[in-house]
């Protein structure tokens, strides 16, 4: 099994230097896979493996905030791809909610685009949750259809 599920790309991340640090060094970040172990994403400069950063989704409220480990990280596409562990055992929990919401939030993207029809949050979640819910968070479930 892996260790972290495929998660919608293009949803956006904050990471800073460490904890308590006051700004984002990269603002344009997109986070790849999260896990209950960890995440995964993209930056534009290097970590160091072991170093400890901030992650910050502000894209869901409240926005979802922890402390992780950087694991790896490898030159890729447009920077550097980064895989992290939380550092906290519930944060694998809430990382979970954060990927719902996300998956939600991609699926009204797609409807609009595909269907040309404008759903709020709620009926987003709510059409979501009656087509995907009952296979989240399985390994190759995928609401882009």
């Amino acid at each position: 099994m892996r260790r972290f599920m495929r998660h919608p790309t293009g949803i956006p991340i904050e990471v800073s230097s460490g904890p308590g640090s006051a700004a984002p060094e990269q603002q344009r970040n997109a986070l790849l896979d999260v896990g209950f172990g960890g995440l995964a994403f993209r930056v534009e400069t290097r970590l160091d493996p072991g170093a400890i950063v901030r992650v910050r989704i502000p894209f869901v409220q409240p926005a979802f905030e922890t402390d992780a480990r950087i694991i790896w990280c490898r030159r890729g596409e447009g920077g550097f791809r980064v895989g992290a562990e939380f550092l906290q055992a519930q944060d694998g929990f809430r990382a979970r909610m954060v990927e719902q919401v996300c998956h939600i939030e991609s699926y009204r993207r797609r409807v609009r685009e595909r269907e040309n029809r404008e759903l709020s949050a709620e009926e987003a979640a709510l059409e979501w949750i009656g087509k995907f819910a009952a296979r989240f968070p399985e390994a190759g479930a995928d609401d882009r259809q």
